[in-house]
């Protein structure tokens, strides 16, 4: 364990990034319990709908990661230019995922949805809504990622409080019309579960407009015109590809991992499995705040001092934020455990089988956080340094060799229900965090990689 100051320093990191999170997932919860009062169907629709879309939004988060990695370490080598080309990164990769997911959401809903419930009993009913929701929401996919790339990089160079702003006005805008537009409040039309897409994506779009506006006003390092967003330097570009690619692909084999599993339960029972899984998942969404400001504080600190050449310092506040996140997790736990208590208050719409899902979900993933957070301490300690190979081989290694095969092993010849599945087939995750400490422990991690990377 490190000092009080480094986690003092920290956790002025840390706080603005949990409370940006924890405000989104709270009106994430708000959200939800208003579509919770349509029904179980139209909850489960919607909740397999943002299954699709975490998808798309952990690639649109790794691709801003891999720029976020370079536009750190360029801060610390005061590399105004390399912070411009990395944000540039993030933008063109971004837009282009959010393309392409646009296309598919316009025009295989069906299918994907079909994908996600594939054995429900209610799975037709499902469809048809889910659909409808994907659909209306397409307009909010390029808006989010103009929104990642730019929010993402305030919290690249320690200025969290702009994007806490920001998000949380998006979400308070967000939940007032979901309110209007799902019921019919006001005399607005009663749009139900389209009233709920519509929403996102005017939400989304204030939130993109006002992050331009305020990078443009405040003239950030990164900033640059729209019209220079493909003046790229060819050579960082190429070295942000090279050091990220087994990143980005780590990061799209393990949502697609979570994407298998989560239809394998789905699968077991009807509406009320999905939407109790969905509501359980919203709870415990407002507590993974501890993932993201934990890889927040460790690309910040630790990516800086490398970019700065301080290698040894570098090493031993790495040690610090290791140690320090578990016993993080454990107090993030303990509270998501008590959280419990508020199920049958927000969800008190939902029928009493959906309920218990989401109780037993929820205690579950709260054993597993200290674990979990350990884990996104050490994956953003590697790639701070660029070394994304960690990802590849501990992360999609254990996945595909152990995870999978035992949950499906476990959907086949076992009757369990969805929430002990889930708990048995997490048990691998032990397994990846023992040997992160061993590859960690190889220090292919310790690299300055702003003086390596620039170019014209």
């Amino acid at each position: 364990m490190g000092p009080r100051s480094f986690y003092k320093e920290a956790l002025g990191i840390v706080v603005p990034v949990m409370l940006q999170m924890v405000i989104t997932s709270l009106i994430s919860l708000v959200d939800n319990f208003m579509v919770a009062g349509l029904g179980d169907v139209k909850m489960a629709a919607v909740n397999v709908a943002n299954q699709i879309n975490f998808f798309y939004i952990v690639v649109v988060n790794a691709a801003c990661m891999a720029g976020g990695i370079f536009l750190s370490q360029h801060r610390g080598a005061s590399d105004e230019e390399g912070m411009r080309q990395s944000l540039r990164f993030k933008l063109i990769a971004a837009l282009c995922v959010a393309a392409l997911h646009s296309c598919l959401c316009l025009f295989l809903p069906e299918a994907l949805i079909r994908l996600m419930v594939g054995g429900n009993a209610q799975g037709e009913a499902i469809v048809a809504q889910g659909a409808r929701f994907l659909r209306l929401a397409t307009p909010s996919f390029a808006p989010f990622a103009v929104t990642a790339a730019i929010g993402s990089s305030y919290r690249d160079i320690g200025k969290t409080k702009a994007p806490l702003v920001v998000s949380s006005s998006a979400a308070a805008l967000c939940t007032i019309l979901n309110w209007l537009l799902i019921y019919g409040a006001l005399g607005a039309p009663r749009l139900e579960v389209g009233g709920a897409a519509i929403a996102t994506d005017i939400a989304r779009l204030a939130e993109a407009a006002a992050f331009l506006a305020y990078t443009a006003l405040r003239k950030s390092a990164f900033a640059f015109r729209p019209r220079e967003l493909f003046r790229i330097d060819r050579l960082l570009f190429k070295g942000i590809l090279g050091r990220s690619a087994m990143m980005l692909f780590s990061e799209t084999a393990w949502v697609l991992s979570e994407t298998v599993i989560t239809a394998l339960y789905n699968g077991r029972g009807g509406a009320e499995t999905v939407a109790g899984m969905g509501a359980g998942w919203t709870i415990a969404n407002i507590f993974f705040m501890a993932f993201g400001a934990v890889i927040t504080a460790t690309s910040v600190i630790v990516g800086s001092t490398l970019g700065a050449g301080r290698l040894e310092e570098a090493r031993t506040k790495g040690r610090w934020i290791l140690y320090g996140s578990i016993g993080f997790g454990l107090v993030v736990g303990a509270i998501a455990a008590a959280s419990t208590i508020l199920i049958p208050l927000v969800f008190g719409n939902l029928s009493i089988d959906a309920r218990l899902v989401a109780t037993g979900l929820v205690f579950v993933i709260a054993a597993y956080i200290p674990l979990w957070t350990l884990l996104n301490a050490q994956f953003a300690l590697s790639r701070a340094g660029g070394d994304t190979a960690m990802g590849l081989w501990v992360d999609v290694g254990v996945t595909y060799a152990v995870f999978l095969p035992l949950a499906f092993g476990l959907a086949w010849w076992t009757s369990l229900g969805p929430v002990a599945l889930f708990a048995l087939a997490k048990l691998c995750d032990l397994g990846k965090a023992a040997t992160a400490f061993w590859w960690l422990a190889k220090e292919k991690w310790v690299k300055n990689l702003a003086e390596k990377t620039t170019g014209s």
